[in-house]
């Protein structure tokens, strides 16, 4: 095999807790997060050469579909690539090539950077037959961003291509603890979902740093939220759906709180959350009737609207 294709899938997050801050600067994080079928191609081929080179520096190439996009180590995909090439290319000669086909909103709250990361980290574990499992790839996402591990075990659910679909950390919701990288698989949501950006770039660091704990008065409770996605009962799952993140972007980002406000009003979602630490803001819906009739309203709103389902 010298090429591979993946779909590398958005997350939304059901629900975000903020436990406290850590020694390390980080937050400590009780979440639910869910992959969405809205996709990057992330396409990687390896290209070997004379095995008299071996042991040479591989080379990198990254081709991006949108063009302000860093091309270069300052992508974390690009950096994937360096991380297995340090560890696992060293008896190796040739070039690594990679090209991203952007779908995923970009600084959206929908994780489409690690899941770009995640794809490169999978493919080249299958372009040379590394046979490693999702915990230890996960191991290794987790050191480029705490998103990956969720990203890697969605992937490896859906992108039957990887051999991974078996694998006990394979699922496409879970739990996520610690800075989001200790996974627990759970139940997914079952449901339409109407995602849609505000013309806006947040960032993450800037949200948990305005954050004010003290002043939070509403928290999910995740384990019941876990249990309603095992019962499939969508009063428990709507009940715990909370993103205290809301609590600082949606004061900062008026145009955040406007599309929550229309999904609801208008759209007629079951559940409208901000995902992440925004600016996107998904709407549940229990048909797709229901979905596209929000979807036309939306649209008109913020270019970047998606109709899709969870998986």
């Amino acid at each position: 095999m010298r090429e591979i294709t993946i779909h590398a899938y958005a997350k939304i997050n059901l629900s975000i807790d903020v436990l406290g801050k850590r020694p390390d600067g980080y937050h400590e994080v009780l979440m639910v997060m869910q992959q969405v079928d809205l996709y990057d191609q992330v396409k990687v081929e390896w290209r070997p050469a004379a095995e008299e080179k071996a042991g040479e520096r591989i080379e990198i190439s990254l081709g991006v579909s949108l063009p302000y996009l860093p091309a270069d180590g300052r992508n974390i995909a690009y950096k994937a690539a360096e991380l297995m090439a340090d560890r696992y290319g060293t008896d190796k000669a040739g070039r690594i090539a990679i090209h991203i086909g952007k779908r995923i909103p970009v600084a959206a709250g929908l994780a489409g950077g690690s899941a770009d990361c995640a794809a490169v980290l999978h493919a080249l574990n299958r372009l040379w037959d590394l046979r490693l499992g999702l915990k230890a790839l996960m191991e290794l996402g987790t050191g480029l961003g705490a998103d990956v591990p969720f990203c890697l075990a969605g992937q490896a659910a859906l992108n039957a291509e990887l051999g991974l679909t078996e694998d006990p950390m394979a699922g496409t919701c879970a739990v996520a603890s610690g800075i989001g990288e200790k996974l627990e698989i759970v139940t997914p949501l079952r449901s339409w979902v109407l995602l849609s950006k505000p013309p806006v770039s947040i960032s993450t660091a800037q949200v948990y740093g305005g954050l004010s704990l003290h002043e939070i008065t509403e928290h999910p409770n995740t384990a019941e939220l876990a249990a309603g996605l095992r019962e499939r009962n969508f009063q428990k799952i709507s009940k715990n759906m909370v993103n205290v993140l809301e609590n600082y972007s949606l004061k900062e980002y008026p145009t955040v709180m406007y599309t929550k406000n229309k999904m609801i009003q208008e759209g007629k979602a079951y559940k409208a959350l901000m995902s992440g630490s925004g600016p996107t803001v998904f709407g549940l819906y229990t048909s797709k009737r229901k979905g596209e009739a929000a979807y036309s309203k939306l649209k008109t709103l913020n270019k970047e609207t998606f109709l899709i389902k969870t998986l």
